[in-house]
């Protein structure tokens, strides 16, 4: 589980603002749903909170310490698109995952070591029913499939924080309703704190505990690029169904429905 504060953060592409004075603090555990119009932001946020980019200004922390320049493995993401091994089969695209997070000089584990990892990829393809596709390749797996298994390929690198963009927008509606089933339990277990980008209110809402939108609050009719978008409104959403097993030592209360 880790704390993650945000201070200050700006976001410009060639002085165009995109974010801008967005500072807030997510609790440990905290399932954080970002939801808003194209084009506001959200994705780049999130590319922030992965290190693929930098602020033109402000601070991320976890756990108060500043987020390193670059992605590490603290940080796991899942896209849209599957973002898997195609020449690596559903077991071997989870064993090189956990071989690269704990063998990082030879990325390869040996004897105990990789008994275990083996033993906790068995589980987590179980949990998330991919034990009887585990020796496929994924082209041979459906589009849920192989959502399941970049998520799953996330999760076997024990993240601190998992980021999710847009990861069910492909997905048909009973698939979609499926694999938020799954993501909940998987959440509820691993304790993660967890932020998802998504276009569909009703999924964020579903899935969030936390909910954040973004948008913008100034504008400039002669200049309609001059300002960025920032949190408009931050939900905290109080349902006992939807907290994580430490949401209850949240000091969140206060923030509900609060502007940045």
């Amino acid at each position: 589980m880790s704390r993650v504060t945000v201070d200050g953060l700006f976001m410009e592409y060639d002085r165009t603002p995109i974010l801008e004075r967005i500072s807030l603090e997510v609790a440990s555990g905290t399932f954080c749903a970002i939801v808003g119009a194209s084009g506001c932001g959200k994705s780049t946020f999130l590319r922030l909170l992965l290190s693929q980019e930098r602020p033109t200004r402000g601070v991320i922390r976890i756990d108060g310490d500043e987020i390193a320049p670059e992605p590490t493995p603290d940080r796991g993401i899942v896209f849209q698109r599957y973002s898997v091994f195609p020449h690596l089969t559903v077991c071997g695209n989870l064993t090189l995952a956990a071989e690269l997070k704990r063998s990082r000089l030879v990325g390869r584990l040996f004897g105990a070591a990789r008994r275990r990892e083996k033993d906790a990829i068995s589980d987590t393809l179980r949990k998330i029913g991919l034990w009887d596709a585990r020796n496929r390749y994924p082209a041979q797996l459906s589009g849920g499939m192989q959502q399941r298994l970049a998520i799953a390929q996330a999760l076997v690198m024990k993240p601190k924080v998992l980021l999710l963009d847009e990861p069910f927008g492909a997905l048909d509606p009973g698939i979609r309703a499926d694999m938020h089933d799954i993501l909940l339990t998987l959440w509820r277990e691993t304790r993660m704190t967890v932020f998802m980008v998504t276009h569909d209110i009703k999924e964020a809402f579903k899935l969030g505990n936390r909910v954040l939108v973004f948008d913008k609050v100034r504008h400039d009719p002669q200049h309609p690029a001059a300002y960025g978008a920032t949190i408009t409104y931050d939900l905290l959403l109080d349902r006992n169904r939807r907290k994580a097993p430490d949401a209850a030592d949240r000091s969140g209360p206060d923030l509900a429905g609060s502007v940045h």
